[in-house]
């Protein structure tokens, strides 16, 4: 089955090939560490950007928020004495990082810092919980203004009167998500809930009047089945951030539970955890969401010292297996065979003790 997908970017006019799952831009998973691991696994294959005529063989993964996390580190080594300050990553995986942004003045400059340093990022993602709103449109135009050739990922919406709305305003992706979320499962807040492939499904009449723009599916898997679940319900991109948790390339607090396994904590960029990290705590206009969102309650926890590697091998694996199962030899041909039928359990536990 070949799971590798080539796309034309419709407003940066950039071209790749590749497998479309991503690791979230989380704190603790969108690593530096994580992109240069994954770079090492042949997922990705070639991708050629259009306008530079660059090609690169790797893996796009989302790094961590740039918007509040400063990519730049200071190392001073041991036997030279010397002392470097940079981003930690070989250029050759630059290619594999989208820089992440919010939607501030402050936001912007510090996109542009990075944009303008690091000329290696082709990708960058403008990540906001809502983005229903006429601010996060003018901004999303802002940006495509200034990089008129990177590839811009833009969300969260979830109809498709927004996606048209963000596609003709310049982005090339749009994410979608209101799932449960393991990490932001915000729906007792927000009051709403929707499932991953009637979303999908809503939205996909508006994304066939435009060549070149692809949904993103953001969030909801638990497991390799949800990930194919995402592809044949319609989208062209999943990113998931749970599933990558807890691997000795993600970041978070290493802890020893009372049975004496270990763990590693993650969370949600809009918990408490995360705004008191960043912003010096929750705006009085907001509330926290998700995992370790009151004060005091501690943030997710991922089995630690898991392989990345393996971890993205069971993703294919399963990928592979459920096109084969429906009958489709690509990828791309998912969502043509796929048939979604409602069932209470997905996953007989009799024998998990």
């Amino acid at each position: 089955v070949d799971v590798y997908r080539e796309i034309t970017f419709r407003n940066s006019g950039q071209t790749y090939r590749g497998v479309p799952v991503m690791a979230s831009n989380m704190d603790t998973v969108g690593t530096f560490e994580m992109a240069t691991e994954l770079s090492k696994v042949d997922v990705y294959r070639e991708i050629t950007f259009r306008n530079s005529g660059q090609t690169y063989r790797g893996v796009p993964v989302m790094a961590s928020n740039m918007d509040t996390v400063d990519m730049y580190r200071e190392i001073t080594f041991r036997n030279s004495g010397q002392t470097y300050r940079g981003v930690p990553v070989m250029a050759s995986n630059m290619d594999t990082v989208a820089a992440s942004s919010g939607t501030a003045d402050a936001d912007f400059e510090k996109l542009t810092e990075i944009l303008n340093n690091v000329k290696e990022l082709k990708f960058v993602c403008l990540d906001v919980a809502n983005g229903y709103s006429q601010h996060f449109v003018e901004y999303l135009r802002r940006v495509r203004a200034a990089y008129p050739t990177h590839t811009i990922i833009a969300g969260n919406v979830v109809t498709g009167e927004m996606v048209e709305e963000l596609i003709l305003s310049g982005a090339d992706i749009i994410k979608l998500s209101a799932v449960l979320e393991c990490a932001d499962a915000a729906h007792g807040l927000k009051g709403h809930i929707i499932s991953v492939s009637y979303m999908l499904y809503s939205v996909n009449k508006y994304y066939s009047f435009f060549d070149g723009v692809q949904p993103f599916q953001d969030g909801g898997c638990t497991c390799p089945g949800d990930v194919a679940k995402a592809f044949g319900a319609g989208a062209d991109f999943v990113m998931a951030g749970g599933m990558f948790a807890g691997h000795d390339q993600c970041g978070g607090e290493l802890l020893t539970t009372p049975e004496g396994k270990k763990v590693k904590l993650f969370y949600g960029m809009s918990s408490n955890t995360a705004m008191l990290k960043h912003s010096g705590g929750v705006a009085d206009y907001r509330s926290s969401e998700g995992c370790g969102s009151c004060p005091g309650e501690p943030p997710s926890s991922a089995a630690a010292g898991r392989s990345t590697t393996a971890s993205l091998k069971d993703i294919l694996g399963g990928l592979r297996s459920a096109c084969t199962y429906v009958g489709a030899s690509r990828l791309r041909e998912l969502p043509m065979r796929a048939t979604f039928i409602r069932c209470c359990r997905q996953v007989n536990d009799s024998f998990s003790y």
